[in-house]
């Protein structure tokens, strides 16, 4: 089995489709956001899209918080600073464009953020491994990773092989639903 799964990027032109209200219900954005990030943290989405999940991070961090949105393309970026821009949130956020084989934001950010989100995205990166390494090394010691993949693209055996390689990279493994839709891990920096 190789291991160079190459999956399309998601164009930004079909972004719309991903803010639905729809997904808004299937994904609850604001549950997810409540659950995992509190006011003041520091907060990284990889692969940020059109802000689907950004725009929630941001109204959690607070005034005295932070979220990297972070995408492989400004055409993205720029969708997200429309909408998040008139809603008064983009203060709390910083956008930055990746490489396509790297986050490229260490080492300044190094131990810099709480929580880190990569939702369907992972499988659109050429190097996992290397993206879960520079990923923990932005973490705080104790800074979680939640991590997620859309069930018809990725399999659970290749989502529990990627959870493997987070591993690798100094992440723990301490939540995970494998099965059915959601497949969702919660991965913490030792």
């Amino acid at each position: 089995m190789s291991h160079s799964h190459a999956h399309e990027v998601f164009s930004a032109e079909k972004a719309g489709h991903l803010d639905t209200k729809f997904r808004r219900f299937l994904y609850r954005p604001d549950a997810l956001a409540e659950r995992y990030v509190k006011p003041g943290n520091r907060v990284l989405d990889f692969g940020c899209g059109p802000g689907f999940f950004t725009r929630e991070f941001a109204k959690q961090v607070g005034d005295k918080g932070s979220v990297i949105a972070a995408d492989l393309q400004d055409e993205m970026l720029e969708i997200l600073k429309g909408k998040l821009g008139p809603e008064g949130l983009m203060p709390r956020v910083k956008t930055h464009r990746c490489q396509p084989d790297s986050l490229d934001l260490s080492p300044d950010r190094d131990g810099q953020v709480d929580v880190a989100f990569a939702i369907f995205v992972v499988h659109e990166v050429p190097d996992r491994e290397k993206l879960f390494r520079e990923i923990a090394a932005m973490l705080v010691p104790g800074g979680l990773l939640f991590y997620s993949e859309p069930p018809i693209i990725v399999s659970g055996s290749e989502f529990r092989e990627s959870c493997a390689l987070a591993e690798k990279a100094g992440l723990r493994l301490v939540e995970s639903r494998f099965f059915f839709v959601n497949r969702a891990a919660v991965l913490k920096k030792m």
